[in-house]
């Protein structure tokens, strides 16, 4: 069961490398200890890698509250290659983020950020992080600023004080800029897990991952997480 008490952020963790780097932020602005991760299993394909990720990313950034839960919401629904088997996880294209991939799942980030909220009123937390990136992304509509920045009156308006904000410390970078940001925050890359399809090595050709790829060789840094060989990836 998780903690209650003042806190002074809840992060939503995916597990994922931009998540990440909001936890190490937030760690580094509030402390581990006024810090709470938010991680919500949502019926995706790599779903247990992504918990086993949650929970060693709190373990290393030494995050002690965090709340974990899974909704059937988005499974019930389809309409995304992450939740509905009847669709296939694309390759990446040439051209990423130039209309919306079919690995979009509708409206996501509202109902994380719907449960994020109502967590931090019961801890008294002032600030919500989340990963959200724009640019270098897959295009996903509630990516954009302006989806923030209305979510912000939502909140304004619908909470007890008004008093609770989002932030978004890395919707205007690039990937690469992210992980050498990562990297001077000390986020433990090597914990992450970004794949769309796979929980053993990870396939280095959807979206994600070829976005992460490219985002590591840009900051001349090395990715530390297991790939397949090239040789093996399917096209």
């Amino acid at each position: 069961m998780a903690d209650t008490g003042n806190k002074a952020a809840v992060v939503v963790l995916s597990g994922g490398m931009d998540s990440t780097v909001c936890a190490a932020l937030s760690v580094r602005e509030h402390g581990a200890e006024a810090t709470a991760a938010l991680h919500i299993s949502y019926g995706q394909r790599t779903e247990e890698r992504e918990q086993q990720a949650f929970r060693a990313i709190c373990d290393r950034l030494g995050i002690h509250t965090r709340l974990m839960f899974r909704t059937p919401f988005f499974r019930a629904i389809g309409g995304s290659a992450l939740t509905d088997e009847k669709l296939d996880v694309p390759d990446a294209g040439p051209e990423i983020g130039a209309e919306i991939p079919v690995t979009y799942v509708p409206f996501r980030n509202a109902h994380f950020l719907s449960a994020a909220t109502s967590w931090a009123e019961v801890l008294g937390a002032r600030c919500l992080y989340i990963g959200a990136v724009q640019q270098d992304s897959s295009g996903y509509p509630d990516c954009r600023p302006e989806f923030y920045q209305a979510f912000n009156q939502a909140i304004r308006t619908g909470t007890k004080d008004g008093a609770i904000r989002i932030e978004t410390p890395l919707i205007g970078l690039r990937k690469s800029e992210i992980v050498t940001l990562g990297l001077e925050l000390g986020a433990p890359f090597d914990l992450t897990w970004s794949c769309y399809s796979r929980v053993d090595q990870a396939c280095g050709i959807c979206e994600s991952c070829v976005l992460r790829l490219r985002a590591f060789a840009a900051a001349g840094a090395h990715d530390p997480i297991p790939y397949l060989a090239p040789a093996s990836r399917k096209h």
